[in-house]
């Protein structure tokens, strides 16, 4: 998916070894994680480590981006892909980050099985339900995806003043 990459090329930019740009990273990432864990309702939400990581660092949470949402399973169930699929991206930057930062958002795995577990979940929903459904969950990851690579480039801009 074109706007995974493009989330990924976004947030390469950030260095996790310093507290300021690791601290940049965070925001933004709080900045779409809100909106998207509100609309779709993980099983195990990590906005609150992510929280408690910029507490840490001596930040409050920002004001999540606005976001459209379709009301539909199919949307909420694509952006939770894309939600959920993230955490194992977050146990590869987890390894990047300073030694001394908090790290509790990035270490919010899935447990043995998770992610598997996960995708039956997904599949049992998508099952029988045809190509419009698909089409929904679709819309729904490329709209995640969207709104990181937005919360990406308005932290960027913000650093740059």
């Amino acid at each position: 998916m074109a706007e995974h990459q493009r989330v990924d090329d976004l947030f390469s930019r950030f260095s996790l070894d310093t507290p300021e740009s690791y601290r940049s990273f965070l925001k933004a990432h709080a900045r779409a994680l809100a909106p998207l864990e509100a609309m779709a309702r993980p099983a195990a939400p990590r906005l609150p480590m992510l929280a408690e990581d910029l507490a840490a660092l001596g930040e409050s949470m920002p004001d999540g981006l606005a976001m459209q949402a379709r009301d539909s399973d199919a949307f909420r169930w694509g952006a939770l892909y894309a939600l959920e699929g993230s955490r194992l991206g977050g146990a590869m930057l987890e390894r990047q980050v300073a030694s001394g930062l908090p790290r509790a958002y990035l270490s919010a795995v899935h447990e043995k099985g998770g992610w598997q577990a996960f995708q039956r979940s997904l599949d049992a929903a998508a099952e029988g339900e045809g190509d419009q459904w698909v089409g929904e969950a679709v819309q729904g990851a490329e709209a995640a995806f969207a709104l990181f690579a937005a919360a990406a480039m308005s932290e960027q801009a913000m650093a740059r003043g």
